[in-house]
């Protein structure tokens, strides 16, 4: 009958890669099979870190068989335990190492699955390989051409520029979202993903380039006609106006409030961060955004010129 205990598992699947005076070729066929036996049994005694080594191993024994799907799945496993040590880098390095399997397999969606599983685990250990993670997830998609499948991956990365307070990158995250958007002619989204990069802008005090964003979303004639555009052109004239309290009523709108539309709930409680950026508006005194403030300074200067 054979062992059961884990340690004697791998000591033997070890033997069986190691080549020697009397072996000369490996047998990863058996000591795979070997490496997944004690994989599963160190897992079910909750010893993560032997599990995790355990199914390192197992996944290099099916690269060497050949099955880089099941060599992925068993890195993702790898990777899942990784996270259960708290050893972020090795989260990281699995998870990627899981999508490029996965890509082996001609497979984008579990290859992007992969690396957004990563990118959630390190959300909050390290941020910002979480967002290159989750960057990269939606880069599979995009080059598989299927832009529409990201768009959940578009607004978690958002999310963590938020938490950073990384607002420009935000915004310029929401524009790629939009753009992947508009490639699949979901007009909707691109026009709702419009509307929030320019109120995260407006939330960075940044009214100059809210307005060029603006301007610029203006020349997508979906954008244009859209009950977004609506919102987006009500903020700006309030900020145009000066009118502080003309703002929050904006903010407080109907179409603001429906940007956290969908049915997947953490992502709901993400979206909320561009609705509660936007409750918060104004961030800092209009009064210099006010139509026709420019103009006065302007004519200061000039009669400050003594040439």
């Amino acid at each position: 009958m054979a062992t059961s205990d884990p340690d004697k598992l791998i000591a033997k699947a070890d033997k069986l890669t190691k080549l020697s005076m009397t072996r000369w070729n490996a047998d990863w066929k058996n000591a795979t099979v070997l490496y997944e036996q004690a994989a599963i049994a160190y897992r079910l005694a909750r010893k993560h870190e032997k599990a995790k080594d355990a199914f390192e191993k197992a996944s290099k024994g099916q690269e060497m068989l050949s099955s880089p799907w099941d060599a992925a799945k068993h890195m993702e496993s790898a990777a899942a335990l990784a996270k259960e040590v708290g050893n972020w880098n090795e989260v990281s390095d699995f998870y990627r190492r899981a999508s490029e399997l996965y890509i082996q397999c001609g497979r984008a969606q579990p290859a992007s699955d992969a690396l957004a599983k990563g990118a959630r685990a390190l959300e909050d250990a390290l941020p910002d390989e979480a967002i290159q993670l989750y960057t990269d997830a939606c880069a599979v998609l995009e080059d598989d051409g299927k832009e529409q499948m990201a768009f959940d991956l578009y607004r978690a990365a958002t999310s963590v520029y938020v938490k950073l307070e990384k607002y420009t990158d935000a915004a310029t995250f929401l524009l790629r979202w939009a753009l992947a958007a508009d490639k699949c002619n979901a007009t909707h989204s691109q026009s709702k993903a419009y509307l929030s990069a320019i109120i995260v802008y407006l939330y960075a005090h940044d009214f100059q380039q809210a307005e060029k964003c603006y301007n610029d979303c203006c020349q997508v004639e979906a954008f244009l006609n859209s009950d977004q555009n609506r919102a987006a052109t009500r903020l700006l004239s309030a900020y145009t106006d000066g009118d502080v309290e003309e703002i929050k009523r904006a903010a407080q709108s109907s179409i603001i409030s429906s940007l956290d539309h969908t049915k997947n709930r953490s992502l709901k409680r993400k979206l909320l961060q561009i609705i509660k950026l936007a409750r918060k508006l104004p961030t800092g005194d209009v009064t210099a955004f006010k139509r026709g403030a420019t103009e006065q300074q302007e004519d200061l200067l000039d009669e400050d010129d003594l040439t």
